[in-house]
């Protein structure tokens, strides 16, 4: 039998192109998709929706995160970041019936914040977060063991974000932290070192090294990544030791992705524009920025910016590309500041169809998805969640 002849098949350029080895030359440079979403396959899509919240009445509050689609958005009784929402979600304790558009996380965080007697609906439940996938219970729990044999723990404050699972908020309440969002980072660090000597933040370490780096004037050599998938985290007893931040090893997929050549190409390609990333970037990326802050941050600096300024946002798409829609009338030039735009995947997750479903579920009192907390979890979640709402 002769050997086999070596086949000559060249790789096409999707082929490249989904093994990583090539770009896209057409990657759209402003906040457009190529190959924008799918038309809703049901055209009363909407018609439905309407009928069903208006069945529903004041029995069901609808929470529309900003990153949210346009679709879902226009149902949304408040739009807000994940905190703010589940505040104006405990705001009010008429609504038997909490829906929210958003991810996970933030349904957990409303159940802790509301009553009882309320009910908070995740229209699809593998809308999950990436970030509070990255710190599990249990690789938490053993970190602390880490730091107990090392002698720190004693000295440690865990700082946990906002974007956390209920498991990890009620771990910072058991061992004496607070939760902290983008907005008030600086007070809630502020607030632990005035507490102990160093600090565990959980679960984004972009967060993190930035607010302490930035705005509390430590240094880079001031903290530390701990790795949960290495032995000891990675780190030596003497660097767990000298370290003033413990940075768990997690990030956003969305805002993560943004690189010091984002900033780069696209001052060259906008004469002078101003970059406003979202603190959840890369370090280098935050210090290349002319602004840096939240989501509600961002949507301000917008508002206050004069006609015909130009920005490149570094945050997600659904929000810069409604952002740029809105203030196109005031000549504002708004793009996504990577070449290569994306959604929060998990984020998109929660669709019309979705909404539909769990809101025409809900008036045929059938409670579909519904996210409940452990009582358990949900008291010392409570309780980090509190000495965050009492920081001054």
């Amino acid at each position: 039998m002769s050997a086999a002849q070596p086949l000559d098949v060249q790789p096409t350029p999707l082929a490249l192109l989904l093994l990583g080895r090539e770009a896209d030359p057409r990657s759209e440079r402003g906040v457009e998709c190529p190959g924008d979403l799918p038309a809703p396959s049901d055209p009363d899509l909407v018609a439905r929706a309407r009928a069903a919240k208006e069945k529903l009445g004041d029995r069901v509050f609808v929470l529309g995160h900003h990153y949210q689609r346009d679709e879902v958005i226009e149902f949304a009784d408040v739009t807000g970041d994940s905190f703010k929402l589940a505040r104006d979600a405990a705001a009010r304790p008429e609504a038997e019936y909490i829906v929210f558009c958003g991810v996970h996380f933030m349904a957990e965080s409303a159940d802790i914040l509301t009553s009882r007697a309320q009910q908070v609906v995740l229209p699809d439940l593998a809308a999950g977060c990436s970030m509070a996938d990255m710190a599990s219970a249990e690789q938490v729990a053993e970190c602390w063991d880490v730091l107990t044999e090392a002698g720190v723990a004693d000295t440690t404050v865990p700082v946990s974000y906002m974007n956390s699972s209920a498991d990890i908020k009620a771990f910072t309440g058991r061992h004496g932290g607070t939760i902290c969002t983008s907005s008030n980072a600086q007070r809630a660090l502020e607030w632990a070192f005035g507490e102990g000597e160093r600090v565990l933040f959980l679960p984004d370490q972009h967060l993190g090294r930035n607010t302490a780096v930035r705005q509390m004037g430590m240094t880079l050599d001031d903290c530390v990544v701990y790795n949960p998938h290495k032995p000891n985290g990675g780190l030596t007893t003497q660097q767990l030791r000298d370290a003033k931040m413990i940075l768990w090893r997690g990030h956003c997929s969305v805002h993560g992705r943004f690189s010091l050549e984002s900033v780069r190409e696209v001052r060259e390609r906008i004469p002078g524009v101003n970059v406003l990333v979202h603190p959840e970037c890369k370090h280098e990326v935050v210090a290349a920025a002319d602004q840096v802050g939240s989501t509600e941050y961002i949507i301000k600096a917008l508002e206050a910016a004069p006609a015909g300024s130009k920005w490149a946002v570094g945050t997600e798409l659904n929000l810069v590309r409604r952002l740029a829609n809105r203030f196109a009338a005031e000549d504002k030039e708004i793009v996504f500041l990577d070449r290569t735009v994306c959604f929060c995947s998990t984020m998109n997750r929660i669709d019309l169809p979705h909404l539909v479903w769990a809101l025409e579920s809900l008036a045929d009192g059938n409670v579909v998805n519904r996210i409940e907390v452990d009582a358990e979890t949900e008291k010392y979640a409570k309780l980090a969640l509190e000495r965050m709402l009492a920081l001054p």
